[in-house]
């Protein structure tokens, strides 16, 4: 058993994207779902190399060396055999079943196809225009460009000289895969593939005596100093030109490329200090999210949205959340209604004020047209716009521009602390509902809504808006708080502020209730649970008799059930179509709970670097409609997981009924939206 007293939060994290690629070997899910699982896999994995790497190799330097090598060896080790799964999943168990189903993917094959006059046509007019080879030699003007795919192909001449060259795979600007129906199936080639099959009309005269896949990924880092040297956003775009060429922190390639010219790359490239990995034939797998297929029968049943909110005819939003909070649960419901509130900002002549914070915004974001709408239409419109979003930064400007160009007032935080907060702040001239204000688990984000489990809250509670407007007109400061900031927030936990000292207080009166003899009890729903000074007050409650519930999707430092520490406390995991995103905490309180829900995860960056906002659920009937929610995902014994003392993701028993929990809590808020007659 682990005798540490928290997890190593790198590792904790690879058991999690272990966890996504076993639902790609899981024959229960459909064959489309299967197959995007292994992309979200790739995806995250190259996150991973981008961003986690870079700091576990950095721990050499300013660590005990040993500790570092052995995280870095540690990681390594893990992916490796995480690999090996993906492998095994995709060629045994996937591929033949996509056969089965007259589909042909050519995965680490050849077939006559690649030859045939079709895919001759498509590499000649679709595809060589894009081809750039370089030429790998000593001095060589060029840079391999990050998570970009390149063939190294070897070239021999008349008098049996070899050269080495490189050849873009222009993913970028061409579908990765092809599509070509046979009378037998449908087959799907990969444009490397196509690519390596013409590479003789790239260099006539010569001899190609073969081809590797190679991939390079770098670190993501971007360099920022202080944000008042010049303006941030013109900063960002500085600094995100020069981001896919930072260090290399993995070099991937094909096996069976000879040794020598591997050095050679590894030597022109600089790449000695990055993980040089033997992967598989093919890289860049996260593009199996865009295969050209599309069969229902093969994914998962659509489910329809719900509603939690319906005005009735001649009724506003506004006028609804006047008379009641509402609260609606994404993607289950629909998410018209936040839209809605936004687009009804816009247009009400009674709205003077309009404030929000934007962390990722829609590619087409119908959020910030509203909000562009409320400008031009003479309502006073501030947005704070994180800029530092990592890889959402260039969208984010974008928008930025559009909206202070709109007449927007855009702030821009300070580059030492990100806004993470997902509010939003109406004020009108209203005699009974002055203010009106939105609270969220997750980003002002219609895209991702539609497969983000997240919990909005609508509110005109005027003392918690009162401390919202105190803390937008905080912001627009763009300083860091300090002890000077008399910023008191009595119904709002505010990271930088309260919220650490307020959560440490009520697992306090937990542990006191329990010293007395009292029910205590704490559940918690986080995506990560990093940050040492809470996992130890967990600790000390565990010791005290507390029972704790954890529902942790990702990261997770605690080690659970060890004698003395953490035996009252267990942890569960779950994955499943929608990613669980929403943060939840209950305190049992003797039987008189008290439930807030926020943007702030547990982990170091969330409580000591960011400005995060969770908030109280105070409406009765919300109060019992998000605990039955968080029930159904404590009952999971389907797509849920145990996290037990040696990482592992140990299955939930299946005794009794199965229980599904996002199948469940799609029933139960059906069941409620008939109830309530809500059309």
């Amino acid at each position: 058993m682990n005798q540490a007293s928290f997890f190593n939060r790198d590792i904790s994290w690879l058991s999690f994207n272990g966890r996504v690629l076993d639902e790609a070997g899981n024959e229960q899910v459909p064959l489309l779902e299967r197959i995007k699982f292994l992309a979200i896999y790739s995806s995250n994995l190259d996150e991973f190399y981008r961003v986690r790497m870079p700091a576990i190799l950095a721990l050499q330097k300013i660590a005990r060396q040993e500790d570092a090598l052995s995280i870095y060896r540690e990681a390594v080790a893990l992916v490796n055999r995480q690999q090996e799964r993906y492998g095994q999943y995709l060629e045994t168990s996937i591929l033949p079943a996509l056969k089965k189903h007259g589909i042909r993917l050519l995965y680490n094959e050849t077939s006559p196809l690649l030859f045939s006059d079709t895919v001759r046509d498509y590499f000649f007019t679709q595809v060589a225009g894009f081809l750039q080879p370089k030429l790998l030699a000593k001095g060589i003007d060029f840079f391999p460009e990050n998570n970009q795919l390149y063939l190294a192909a070897v070239v021999e001449y008349n008098k049996g000289e070899e050269k080495l060259y490189l050849i873009n795979i222009p993913t970028g600007q061409v579908p990765r895969f092809l599509k070509v129906p046979q009378q037998d199936a449908e087959y799907l080639l990969f444009l490397e593939d196509i690519i390596k099959a013409y590479l003789s009309a790239l260099f006539p005269g010569a001899t190609v005596k073969n081809a590797y896949n190679i991939k390079i990924t770098r670190d993501a880092e971007l360099d920022l100093q202080d944000e008042y040297e010049e303006d941030l956003a013109e900063k960002i775009e500085k600094q995100l030109s020069k981001r896919d060429f930072g260090y290399a922190t993995r070099f991937l390639y094909e096996p069976g490329i000879p040794l020598r010219h591997l050095q050679t790359i590894v030597q022109l490239f600089n790449f000695q200090n990055a993980s040089v990995v033997e992967g598989g034939k093919h890289h860049n797998l996260k593009d199996f999210a865009s295969l050209p297929l599309r069969n229902e029968a093969l994914s998962y049943p659509a489910w329809p949205d719900l509603r939690a909110v319906h005005a009735p005819k001649d009724a506003s939003l506004f006028d609804m959340i006047a008379a009641g909070d509402r609260m609606i649960h994404a993607p289950y419901q629909s998410y018209d209604s936040i839209l809605r509130f936004f687009n009804e900002a816009a247009i009400d002549p009674s709205v003077e004020e309009i404030y929000t914070t934007l962390y990722r915004v829609a590619s087409q974001s119908r959020i910030v047209q509203a909000l562009i709408s409320a400008a031009k239409n003479g309502r006073k419109v501030s947005v704070l716009v994180e800029l530092k979003a990592r890889f959402d930064e260039a969208n984010n400007i974008r928008w930025a521009k559009q909206m202070k160009a709109a007449g927007i007032k855009i702030i821009y935080s300070n580059n030492a602390l990100k806004v993470h907060a997902k509010i939003a702040l109406v004020k009108r001239k209203h005699p009974s509902a002055p203010y009106l204000g939105l609270l969220a688990t997750g980003n002002l984000n219609e895209t991702t809504a539609h497969f983000y489990t997240d919990h909005i809250l609508l509110t005109a509670h005027r003392p918690m808006l009162e401390e919202m407007e105190t803390l937008f007109l905080f912001l627009a400061k763009r300083k860091r708080p300090d002890e000077t900031d008399q910023l008191t927030f009595q119904h709002l936990l505010v990271a930088q502020f309260n919220l650490q000292q307020r959560f440490l207080q009520l697992v306090d009166r937990e542990i006191a209730n329990a010293g007395q003899g009292l029910s205590a009890a704490i559940t918690i729903k986080l995506n990560n649970l990093e940050e040492e000074v809470l996992i130890n007050k967990l600790y000390e409650a565990s010791r005290a008799g507390v029972t704790i519930r954890l529902i942790v999707r990702s990261i997770c430092r605690l080690v659970p059930g060890v004698k003395g520490q953490s035996e009252n406390i267990s942890i569960k995991r779950i994955v499943d179509r929608y990613l669980e995103h929403g943060r939840v905490f209950i305190f049992h309180n003797n039987g008189s709970e008290e439930i807030y829900l926020g943007s702030a995860d547990w982990m170091n960056r969330n409580i000591y670097r960011r400005i995060e906002v969770c908030f109280p659920l105070y409406d009765a009937v919300l109060r019992e409609e998000l605990r039955q929610i968080i029930h159904l995902q404590w009952q999971d014994n389907v797509q849920a997981v145990w996290i037990d003392a040696d990482m592992n993701n140990r299955p939930v028993e299946k005794t009794g009924e199965h229980i599904r929990s996002q199948e469940a809590i799609r029933d139960f808020l059906a069941g409620r939206q008939q109830k309530n007659n809500i059309l």
